[in-house]
This record gives structure tokens, C-alpha cells and sequence, in this order.
């Protein structure tokens, strides 16, 4: 018997999720988390606490929760290269940046066509080593989670930096607020959230998908809704190796099909705003929600590597 920290939808859901396991409070005392991000050399969780403008590390073997970095700009989202290297995007510094192997910080991208940029959000890296992020204006629209400024594009696109030449290109232009972005497994689609629902009381709630075009640089436009959010707005999401989506949302996370059918939900006290998996077999799904970090383990792992490094 499932327990009553998940809601099943649809008998799939049954296949994915572990009857005899809870969801764990790994954490709390943040303004806001966000932006987690599992480190498998390390064995470890970065995620953010936005308004408090810290970085936490979760360390994984010992159970502690330990400040990673302060006055780092105010960062949201992140991800890891193909190097291993952690990539971020920063409200404050209204820049995405990396963490190199030698501790320093490079900036990857601070502006587009002469201006700046609003305040990335979210980031992904595909495996051509190109940097796709989105860039709504949450971190200028008040001093909480940045810096209150005009936006200087006047608009919020999603942008890709390439990997060789460094140039920056909008590759989707009609979204409100995007937001949470990943590839499919093949990368032949991108899944982004639209979270204008934040701005607009009828504005978008959902998660649009987009073809990428045959050169692999830039997306072909419209796209569909992929699935549209009951509960607040979809934030952030990953893919699970079988394709399923888990996003967050207001109740906690939801749980998608590749067919856009909602399979299930893990109930959270607290509104959720990003996840990861995590762990050496990828199976543990972290959860961003409000103030606080939850955990809990799947019966699915995450798209991506599931060993440690050797």
C-alpha cells in the first residue's frame, strides 16, 4: 500500500514510486529554495536560498547542511556541465556563470544585442556543450530576489550560448515568464515552463515543447502545451530515464507521462519550486519547496549517468 505522501492518478504511477518509503525533511529555515543541483563526485546537493542570496551544500554521506557560498549574487538555478562543472544563473549579477576546476568564476553571458540581461533563471547544458537558459524578470522586478531594475530588452526570451564561439542567440521569443527547461532524452525536443500566471491572473500556467530544428541550435516555433499546471505554476523539472516528467508545482510535485498525461503526485506541505535526482543510482529525488529541502526515494532514476564517477 502506497502511503499518504503520494496521490495516484494512474495505475502507472504505481510502477514508479516505492510503497514502503516516506518523504523526508532533509532541511529548513530558507526564505525560498531553489536551483539543485546533485554533484556525484562529491556526493552532494548545491541549491539556493534566493532571498537570503546563499548557496547551501548538502552533503549526502554526513546529512549536513552547510553554507556553499554567500553574496553570490542572488542565484537561482543551476546545472552541471559536461565537465563537470557547475553552471548558474544569478538575478543579482543578472549574468549566467561557472564554477571552473580551479574554484574561479567565469561569466558565460551577461547580455544580448548590446543589452543586459533580465535575471536567468534556469539552465541547461545539451551535449553539444551549447548553454540553453531562460530569462524571465523576477530578480529586477523587486530587491527580494535581486536587484529592482527596468528590464533593458523589455521582453523574456530563451536564449543559447554556443559552446565554440561564445555567441548568444534568442531561440524562443513568445513566452510570459519562461522558466524550468529540459531536453527530452534524445534531444530533439525542449520542454519549458511558462510561469506568467505570476504576472497575469489569466496568464500561462503550463509547460510548452518545442522541436529542435535539424541544425541543433535553434528550436522551431509555437510548439504545444504539454501539460498545464492545477496548482499554482510549474517551476522547475527534470526527466526520468523513462521520459516521465516530475515538476514542481503548489501542492508539491507532479508526475507526467510522455504522453502529457498526469500520473500522480508527491503531496508536499510546502509549495514546491524545483527538483534534482540524486544519489549513486540516481534514484532520490530532491525537492526545492518554500523554505525548506525534502527528499525521497523513487522506484525510476533520473535521466543521466546512474554510477558514480570512477
Amino acid at each position: 500500500m502506497l502511503t499518504d505522501w503520494f496521490e495516484v492518478i494512474d495505475p502507472r504511477f504505481n510502477s514508479l514510486v516505492l510503497g514502503n518509503v516516506s518523504v523526508e525533511k532533509l532541511w529548513t529555515g530558507a526564505r525560498w529554495t531553489e536551483g539543485p543541483v546533485y554533484v556525484p563526485a562529491g556526493r552532494y546537493l548545491l541549491f539556493s536560498d534566493i532571498p537570503n542570496d546563499r548557496v547551501l551544500r548538502y552533503d549526502e554521506t554526513s546529512g549536513e547542511v552547510t553554507l556553499f557560498s554567500d553574496r553570490s549574487g542572488f542565484q537561482n538555478g543551476r546545472t552541471l556541465d559536461r565537465a563537470g562543472r557547475v553552471v548558474s544563473c544569478e538575478h543579482g549579477g543578472r549574468r549566467v556563470s561557472r564554477i571552473e576546476h580551479d574554484g574561479t568564476t567565469s561569466e558565460l553571458c551577461a547580455s544580448y544585442d548590446g543589452k543586459r540581461l533580465n535575471s536567468p533563471n534556469d539552465v541547461v547544458v545539451k551535449s553539444d556543450g551549447s548553454v540553453w537558459f531562460t530569462d524571465p524578470t523576477y530578480g529586477i522586478d523587486s530587491d527580494y530576489e535581486g536587484h529592482k531594475a527596468e528590464s533593458e530588452i523589455g521582453a523574456s526570451y530563451v536564449y543559447r550560448i554556443d559552446p565554440q564561439s561564445g555567441e548568444v542567440t534568442a531561440v524562443a521569443t513568445d513566452f510570459a515568464k519562461p522558466n524550468g527547461l529540459a531536453f527530452n532524452g534524445d534531444e530533439t525536443r525542449l520542454y519549458i515552463s511558462d510561469t506568467g500566471l505570476s504576472h497575469d491572473p489569466d496568464g500561462p500556467h503550463h509547460i510548452r515543447v518545442l522541436d529542435v530544428a535539424g541544425d541543433g541550435k535553434s528550436l522551431h516555433p509555437g510548439g504545444s502545451v504539454f501539460a498545464t499546471c492545477g496548482a499554482g505554476v510549474f517551476d522547475g523539472f527534470r526527466f526520468d530515464q523513462a521520459g516521465n516528467i516530475w515538476t514542481s508545482a503548489g501542492d508539491g510535485v507532479h508526475c507526467y507521462a510522455p504522453d502529457g498525461h498526469l500520473l500522480g503526485k508527491i503531496k508536499i506541505p510546502e509549495a514546491a519550486a524545483n527538483v534534482e535526482f540524486g544519489g549513486p543510482k540516481r534514484n532520490r529525488l530532491y525537492i526545492c519547496a518554500s523554505q525548506s529541502l525534502y527528499c525521497v526515494y523513487l522506484r525510476t532514476t533520473g535521466a543521466g549517468p546512474t554510477t558514480l564517477p570512477a
